[in-house]
């Protein structure tokens, strides 16, 4: 479905925070939005507040006469958590229209944008705000969809004026194979969703298969460390690549200089706690390098 041609959205369990993402970022463009979920939750709440109706009630009644017939500007999305026998869901597929995850509508949203995805069975939330927040407030700029609630913008969705998209790239149900990145990053692949997968060579091989979904001149990062044969590596004393060094506390905060081979950047300064995030900082100075240089601006 072409992203011009959606005029109303219809999410069937709009309240999960990537649902809701992309609920906020339709009413953003001016689309009729609708959902329906299973509990009222202040997610729900802080929707409905936006201007965005939701149905609590999984009868077909409940849904608006907006979207009762089959129409080719409506789009209806739904998340793979709603039972199957669900009578919203199965309305909208009895009319005959075509059921979207989640991940296909970032990845028609994405197409013909820059995208930056970030994928990893942990990590993936913190490093995607990271990044949007670093081009928010270089007034670089971005459009995000994130995996949880920024505190310091209180959403999960961040809208912007360019074509820069910072995306969470979901391996559940190899979802992520459907974004077409310029710049990938995988923080890490543990072992998980093995009902989908059924063993870690499985899950890996999917990671490997979405390192291969970058597009022709794409950029691929990848936690030091990990067993991936392609990609730029980052971590602590990464004599191979990105690397966070002489990492010490300094007036309560963790202090670390970065360096890629190229540039040295003494006394970064990190205001979140953890070691680890001083690592997900090293894709920020590198980010903005290679967003910079990759898009002329």
């Amino acid at each position: 479905m072409e992203l011009q041609a959606i005029k109303q959205v219809y999410f069937v369990g709009i309240g999960g925070i990537g649902m809701s993402a992309l609920a906020r970022y339709f009413a953003m463009r001016g689309c009729l939005v609708h959902g329906y979920d299973k509990v009222r939750t202040a997610l729900c709440m802080a929707l409905e507040a936006e201007g965005i109706s939701i149905s609590y009630q999984d009868e077909e009644s409940s849904i608006a006469a907006a979207f009762r017939s089959l129409d080719e500007h409506t789009m209806v999305v739904y998340t793979p958590a709603i039972p199957k026998d669900s009578a919203v869901l199965n309305f909208f597929k009895g009319l005959g229209y075509s059921m979207y995850k989640r991940s296909e509508v970032l990845g028609i949203i994405s197409a013909g944008q820059f995208c930056i995805a970030v994928a990893g069975t942990h990590g993936k939330t913190t490093t995607s705000s990271m990044i949007a927040h670093i081009l928010k407030e270089t007034g670089y700029d971005c459009t995000a969809f994130l995996g949880g609630i920024a505190s310091n913008y209180n959403s999960n969705f961040l809208a912007g004026n360019n074509n820069v998209v910072v995306v969470e790239a979901d391996e559940y149900d190899r979802s992520f194979l459907t974004l077409h990145p310029d710049l990938a990053v995988i923080t890490s692949m543990d072992a998980d969703h093995l009902d989908i997968y059924g063993d870690s060579g499985q899950m890996e091989e999917s990671f490997r298969l979405f390192a291969g979904q970058l597009k022709p001149e794409g950029t691929l990062y990848v936690k030091a460390g990990l067993s991936l044969e392609s990609g730029k590596t980052y971590g602590t004393g990464n004599k191979e690549g990105i690397s966070a060094d002489n990492i010490r506390v300094s007036e309560g905060h963790f202090v670390f200089d970065y360096t890629d081979g190229d540039f040295w950047i003494e006394g970064i300064r990190m205001l979140l706690p953890g070691r680890h995030n001083n690592i997900k900082a090293l894709l920020l100075c590198k980010h903005c390098c290679t967003i910079t240089a990759l898009t002329g601006s």
